[in-house]
């Protein structure tokens, strides 16, 4: 065999094993991409956990896997979080849930001159025992709501936080308490924005939210 033809194979087959190594190694990542989702929904489902990236580190941990590297997305996690609720608890999270819309659909007719929009993880179905209902709220200011909620001696608390349209931050008052024993989680935006398609972050994807109709449409179905 000639020394250039004989190159050519010893090359061929380095190749062929580095990239058989390479696609091994990716199984090896989907595998555990894959597992770490399955026991992020688990965490989630039984242990009332509705924060994603706390679920990926304790999955992450409990598989002796890396924290920082081939962790799932959060759409990956919820389609397993779906299977898991679907599969173990078919009953009680109907249940749950139902009972969950009912406490926001409340709230939003209270706050109706707020202009609210039912948002988070009791929209999408997949709220746990201790999850929190979140609202978007578009007052004149944050002050009239202050003062609505002192008129009702309603306890709450406040923090600064942020929402973007596209790449652009708007500030974001969020109001935190108690509805019919239920947390409640108030973010109060500006009104101009009230048409706008909004995210937790500048790469997020764009909350999902329901107005007090689609609500009572989502109560009515749950009751069924």
């Amino acid at each position: 065999m000639r020394r250039s033809s004989w190159l050519m194979a010893r090359n061929t087959k380095r190749q062929a094993r580095s990239t058989g190594r390479q696609a091994r190694n990716t199984d090896r990542q989907t595998d555990t991409r894959a597992l770490i989702a399955a026991a992020a929904a688990r965490i989630m489902a039984e242990d009332g956990i509705d924060d994603f990236a706390l679920a990926k580190r304790k999955a992450a941990k409990q598989l002796g896997a890396a924290e920082g590297k081939g962790l799932p997305t959060n759409d990956e996690i919820e389609a397993e979080l779906r299977a898991y609720r679907a599969l173990y608890q078919a009953d009680e999270h109907p249940a749950l849930l139902a009972e969950l819309l009912h406490v926001a659909l409340d709230a939003m007719r209270t706050l109706e001159r707020y202009s609210p929009y039912l948002t988070g993880s009791v929209l999408k179905g997949l709220a746990g025992p201790y999850a929190e209902i979140e609202l978007q709220l578009f007052p004149e200011s944050s002050k009239e709501l202050e003062m609505f909620l002192l008129d009702r001696n309603i306890a709450f608390t406040t923090r600064e936080s942020r929402r973007y349209s596209g790449d652009r931050a708007r500030a974001a008052g969020v109001f935190s308490l108690s509805w019919k024993g239920v947390p409640l989680k108030l973010s109060v935006l500006d009104p101009r924005d009230e048409r706008s398609t909004l995210k937790t972050s500048q790469a997020g994807r764009a909350l999902e939210r329901a107005g007090i109709r689609e609500v009572e449409a989502l109560v009515q179905k749950s009751s069924l």
